[in-house]
């Protein structure tokens, strides 16, 4: 985990290296060791920061917070909601894009993959990291909710401006960590089939989030993800 974490190259790097050096990461590193040698862990060792690699924190001007990776083989790639180009489209990410379109007007993509958001300064943060095979919220409570508590503080304390969206109450728990004074938070009810209809349909957190960004003098995120689109009305 540690070397892995060191071919990052990005600031977090030496901004977690303190982190990484706690007796509870130290624990969860052990933890994992032993879980991959039993059976199949999520994502990959190499994809697990990802996330960090993609958005350093010079960079970062949105969050949004997912809470575990996907669970079947090879959907998770180190970015919440995000799947790899060529896996089907998970239905809680045909939710954002359909809102995407909703409110942007922008056609639906035929894959994905979020990596595009990332490198634009999306910080696409699971609260846990890693995740059992077939077993959602499997690697919940083993440190890694301490470890991703630390970096949305990071965020809020080193950061201005920045835009944070909690969607569904699993996020929304997050909202302490960071300081509305400095940031902004939108919220909404989970991209979930099971949700989407009682609130994420019509949040319009894509335009509002460009809107804050235009008036904070940041770049907006092209939230364009390809050309190529597949209807899923």
């Amino acid at each position: 985990m540690q070397t892995t974490f060191a071919n990052i190259k990005s600031d977090w790097n030496s901004i977690l290296q303190d982190e990484l050096q706690k007796a509870y990461f130290q624990n969860l590193t052990s933890f994992l060791k032993e879980k991959r040698k039993i059976y199949s862990v999520f994502p990959e060792e190499k994809n697990v920061f990802e996330a960090f690699n993609l958005t350093p924190l010079n960079k970062t001007k949105v969050v949004i917070i997912g809470q575990d990776p996907y669970h079947g083989k090879g959907q998770a790639h180190g970015l919440s909601f995000s799947v790899p180009n060529g896996f089907k489209i998970p239905p809680s990410l045909k939710n954002i894009f359909k809102e995407l379109h909703a409110d942007l007007g922008l056609q639906i993509p035929t894959n994905g993959n979020l990596t595009k958001w990332a490198e634009q300064g999306v910080l696409l943060l699971n609260v846990t990291l890693t995740v059992k095979e077939k077993e959602a919220g499997s690697h919940q409570k083993q440190g890694w909710e301490t470890f991703t508590n630390h970096i949305i503080n990071t965020i809020s304390d080193e950061k201005e401006g920045v835009v944070f969206l909690l969607w569904g109450k699993f996020a929304q728990n997050k909202t302490d960590l960071i300081d509305s004074k400095k940031h902004f938070i939108l919220k909404a009810p989970h991209p979930s089939p099971f949700s989407a209809y009682s609130g994420f349909f019509g949040c319009k957190h894509f335009s509002k989030t460009n809107e804050i960004l235009i008036k904070n003098n940041q770049k907006p995120i092209d939230w364009k993800l390809c050309s190529n689109t597949l209807t899923l009305f």
